[in-house]
This record gives structure tokens, sequence and C-alpha cells, in this order.
């Protein structure tokens, strides 16, 4: 993997780069639609091309579980099994494992848990942790990590950082041993501490990562110290990497985090929210099912170039979501991958202009009009 920057925002610390991979190039910053089990849920391929999604994020765990390791070996890779011809990356499946509180069990050789499918155990090492992803064949890997949910002391945050730390090392040294083609993330962690977060960053830099993530955010913390957080730790991460901030969503997230020096994102929100109705405009959210949309012959945000936009009314697509209609999910979903995807589009010419803290202003203005 190669990593060049193409610019920089004089006012800020926002960069414009490209990823290079053996399966195409990344333009960044970047929003990656989240496909957990090998689909962005509601999208077809197509409709993700059209979107211009540039790489897709997969799940670690859930695909060990199902289809298996056996069937992605039968097609030869993620990539194959699920016909997208572009870049993948995929999480280490360690947020879902830690998630199913009393049924996984940590230690430092790695994590024993029961499958949320049938109850069956198993057993992960961050050796095999990069095994299976080799399996995968994923453009990017992200290492096995341990991490406290918030609200944790830190105590508890310092004991999850020595065993994240420890099982970096183990699954750099044997991602090294095994694989020459892909690149392999480490991701910092160390909660609300300052210190903390500094002294894994450090660990993780004499480790030479391909790229380097900040995990642990988006999970309930207040605003202020996800900016504290995010404005202490990204400045010192290694210019000449990928900086990738785990799970943080909102345009809002974003753009504090792009000004701070972020590449890549990911979120389930754009298509969980476009599932529940909640659909985002260049003038702010709002939910599709509510009455006043049922006479409206609008589309859903006239400042959008989507298929949805260019064919529908907002009355139609309430009309599909209180009918509780299929369409609904796919028509909302591929508008919000493609406000998100857009959104990037922007904030990459605003960086390449040399113009990003305007266009930040300008679309934070607009959005908080509302529809």
């Amino acid at each position: 993997m190669k990593f060049d920057i193409l610019g920089l925002d004089q006012a800020t610390h926002a960069r414009l780069g490209v990823i290079t991979t053996k399966r195409g190039t990344i333009e960044t910053p970047i929003f990656m639609p989240v496909g957990t089990a090998g689909s962005v849920k509601a999208l077809t391929v197509e409709h993700l091309l059209q979107c211009r999604a540039q790489i897709i994020l997969g799940n670690t765990y859930h695909l060990f579980l199902r289809p298996g390791l056996d069937v992605i070996r039968r097609f030869g890779s993620l990539h194959d099994f699920i016909s997208w011809p572009r870049p993948i990356l995929t999480d280490s499946g360690g947020f879902q494992i830690f998630s199913l509180q009393g049924q996984s069990k940590i230690s430092r050789s790695g994590v024993e848990f029961k499958s949320h499918l049938d109850g069956s155990r198993f057993f992960l090492s961050p050796e095999d942790v990069v095994d299976v992803q080799n399996v995968l064949d994923s453009d990017i890997q992200m290492v096995l990590d341990n991490f406290a949910t918030y609200p944790a002391d830190r105590k508890t945050d310092e004991k999850a950082l020595a065993i994240t730390g420890e099982w970096a090392e183990r699954a750099r040294g044997h991602f090294l041993d095994t694989n020459r083609e892909n690149a392999q993330f480490g991701i910092v962690q160390g909660g609300l501490f300052e210190d903390l977060r500094a002294r894994a960053l450090k660990q993780l830099v004499s480790l030479d990562f391909e790229g380097y993530a900040v995990g642990g955010l988006s999970v309930g913390e207040p605003r202020d110290d996800f900016e504290r957080i995010v404005s202490f730790i990204v400045p010192q991460m290694p210019k000449e990497k990928p900086r990738y901030l785990m799970g943080s969503g909102t345009p809002e997230e974003i753009l504090f985090a792009v000004e701070h020096g972020i590449d890549m994102f990911d979120c389930v929100m754009p298509s969980r929210n476009a599932r529940r109705g909640t659909l985002f405009t260049s003038r702010g959210k709002i939910s599709i099912k509510n009455e006043r949309f049922k006479m409206d012959d609008k589309p859903l945000d006239e400042m959008c170039e989507c298929y949805t936009c260019r064919n529908f009314s907002r009355a139609y697509l309430r009309h599909l979501y209180n009918s509780r209609e299929i369409t609904s999910s796919v028509l909302n979903t591929i508008h919000n991958i493609h406000f998100y995807l857009d959104f990037m589009h922007k904030i990459r010419y605003s960086i390449k202009l040399r113009e990003f803290k305007s266009f930040k202003e300008m679309f934070l203005s607009l959005y908080a009009q509302g529809v």
C-alpha cells in the first residue's frame, strides 16, 4: 500500500491524499460504507458504484461466523465472493466480540467468545485474526484490540491498553510473516486519558504499521471529550501514513476530524438511519414519516443528484416508509450513502482549493437551517 499527500489546507490540519492498493486507489478524506457481513444493507454493488464508493468495510467477526472461511476460500477472496472490484477494509471484530457482555472472556492469549448465532464457542488470538483476514484478502486489515467501553476509570483503561499493545506486537509480527501484498493498521486506544493515548501511539509507531486508527470514540462520550481526544492525538500521528477515525459518522464529527488531519471514516449511521426513516440533507436531518411530507412533491434534497432525489418525491418516500415497503430501505439508503460520499467529495475539493475552513462554516450554517 502506498499513501501520497497531494495537498494541505493552510488554515487547518486538513489534507488531501490518495491511497494506492492492488485493487485501486482511494481518494482521501474518504467515507467507507459499512458492509458488515459482505453487504451494505439494502444496496447492490451496482448501487454502491453509482454512488461512487471507493472502498467498503467488512467485519471479520461476522464473516468468520457466517458464511465461514471455507466458503470464502472456495471463491478466493471476499471481493470475489461479493463481486466487489474495489478495495475492502476489514475491522478485526474486536468491538463486536467485546460487546457480547457475559459471552466473551479476555486473556493475554486472545478472546474466547460465544457466537451470537447459535451459542457455539470459539477462540481467536491476534494471530488468528490476521489469518482470517488473510483468507478474506482484505486490502487493509485492522489488528485485534481490546478497549474498555465508556465510561471506564483509568485503571480499567490501562489494563485494556496493556493487552491491546501486546496483541498489536503479535499481530504485526504474524502479518509480516504471512502477508506481503496488503496493509495492516494499528489502533490507538486509551479511553479519554491523553497520556494513555500518547503511550499507545508511541508503541504502535515503533511497529511501523501501514496506517493508524483512533478507536474507542463515538461510544457515548460527551462531544467535548470526543473533540479533546481527536485534537490531541491526531496531529501526533505519523504524517506520512493514513489516519483513520473508527466508527464516527455525523457530518459535524467528520468535519471536526478532517480539520485535525483524519483521512478515513466509517459508520453505520447513514445506512442504519435510512432503514429507520431518518435521512440526511444539505439542510439537516429529517424524519420522512412525518405528516408534513404527506403531500410534499419536492425531492428529498433539491441540492442532491442521487437516483432517489432525481426521481421521487418526499410524499412517495413517506408513503413507502409508512407502508413498510422494502423499496423504502433501498431508496433511502441510496440517498444517505450518496449524501455521505458526495459530502466527502466536496470536502476534498475544498481542501484542493485551500478553502476547507470556509466550506466547513458554510456547510454547518446551511445544515443547521433545517428542512
